[in-house]
């Protein structure tokens, strides 16, 4: 019975292999994106995490956080 499902009529090399390759791919991606992720949350943090309600109100107004913002509401 496990020896069908491993060796699958004699495809399970390919199968087990391909499943290996896109495990390690996937997985791969996730912590490079998640390092990424970390490394820039730090610089914005760095930038703005300490902004005055004047400076906040400001960065508001400007067109481009206005897109961003809009943007990030429909999430």
């Amino acid at each position: 019975m496990i020896d069908n499902l491993i060796f699958m009529n004699g495809y399970g090399l390919y199968v087990w292999s391909a499943f290996i390759f896109t495990f390690f791919c996937f997985t791969s991606l996730y912590l490079i994106t998640r390092k990424q992720y970390l490394r820039e949350n730090k610089k914005f943090i760095a930038k703005f995490g300490n902004l005055n309600s004047e400076r906040a109100a400001l960065a508001r107004n400007q067109n481009i956080n206005k897109e961003i913002l809009s943007n990030i509401s429909n999430i």
